[in-house]
């Protein structure tokens, strides 16, 4: 398969343009979007392409921005929604978002639906403290209705949005902004991606570590750093947090026998808590230890670099946790 490297923020704006040029009922809407090109260039060449009917620059009014976009969608249009860039402003549309958008196909009985995509950057690692450095995913995994989707890669971050975008429901689209600018290659063409499916980033035998988003990378570099010291582990990313694919997980697990689960987001009531109970329900047996999980400390973000740092989970935590089940 012939490919090209492209940045993640490459990636996301290439799917937008292709998908915008496949379908004329696509359309961006959001805060900067337009000639600014998006905060983190995700959008940089879309208004000059399709124009100000199909690149909308909406006002700072997130709720406004997100009712508009479910009502467009309800009308039969797929718009694609960037609220101000940052996750933590979809704080102000959880009205929007819960009670209509991921309501609305159900109490209609199927017959209407709201393919919308809500994009927005998450996480931390640029120092921009307490309000726009969150990891918030268990929020929307939380609510039926709504798919959820965390990319780790360019190509990923291009076939995930594809297939995001074409999908009949509301999907909440989160890229880290550590991420935007990691390089990868991209395969020429579609390359749509199957949503609710992980990939597997790496063959082990010894422990199963899973993850999603930047936190992949970090586990990427503890395997490798693990691998030196005889421990062979397998790293699944999820790409996909509801669904998530419960299968891959169990099915590794069942091969290595042990299993840690890796968030950015706090430790406290995160993905990796409906991971790990899963597991120990369906396959407790087949466990030689207990699930261990890591995530950020139960604090909001610190500003300071060292402490934000020492906030989220880093390699070295990983590891730690990885010789903790022997």
């Amino acid at each position: 398969m012939s490919m090209h490297t492209l940045t993640v923020a490459e990636a996301i704006c290439e799917a937008l343009r292709e998908e915008m040029e496949r379908d004329p009922r696509v359309f961006l809407m959001g805060e900067d979007v337009g000639p600014i090109g998006g905060i983190f260039a995700t959008s940089r060449g879309l208004l000059e392409k399709f124009g100000p009917n199909r690149v909308i620059d909406a006002p700072i009014s997130e709720a406004s921005i997100v009712g508009h976009a479910i009502g467009a969608a309800v009308a039969g249009m797929r718009p694609v929604v960037e609220c101000g860039g940052f996750v933590d402003f979809l704080s102000l549309t959880m009205d929007q978002l819960v009670n209509q958008a991921a309501k609305l196909r159900y109490m209609f009985g199927g017959k209407g639906t709201v393919p919308m995509v809500v994009r927005a950057a998450q996480g931390s690692g640029v120092k921009l403290a307490a309000q726009h450095s969150q990891s918030l995913e268990a929020w929307f995994a939380h609510v039926p209705g709504l798919i959820v989707v965390c990319p780790s890669t360019p190509a990923d971050a291009k076939g995930l949005l594809l297939a995001a975008i074409r999908n009949p429901n509301p999907v909440i689209f989160l890229e880290h902004k550590m991420l935007y600018f990691v390089k990868g290659d991209v395969p020429d063409g579609e390359g749509v991606e199957r949503i609710g499916v992980a990939a597997r980033r790496r063959e082990g035998t010894d422990v199963t570590v899973v993850s999603y988003s930047l936190m992949t990378h970090r586990c990427l570099e503890a395997a490798d750093l693990l691998g030196q010291r005889g421990i062979s582990c397998e790293v699944i990313d999820l790409r996909t947090i509801r669904p998530w694919d419960k299968e891959a997980v169990l099915a590794s697990v069942r091969k290595t026998h042990r299993l840690v689960v890796v968030h950015e987001a706090v430790k406290s009531f995160g993905a990796g808590a409906e991971i790990a109970a899963t597991i120990m329900e369906e396959a407790f047996d087949d466990l030689d230890a207990p699930v261990v999980r890591v995530g950020a400390h139960d604090i909001p973000i610190p500003f300071n670099e060292t402490l934000e740092r020492e906030t989220t989970p880093t390699v070295e935590r990983i590891v730690e946790a990885v010789k903790t089940l022997g």
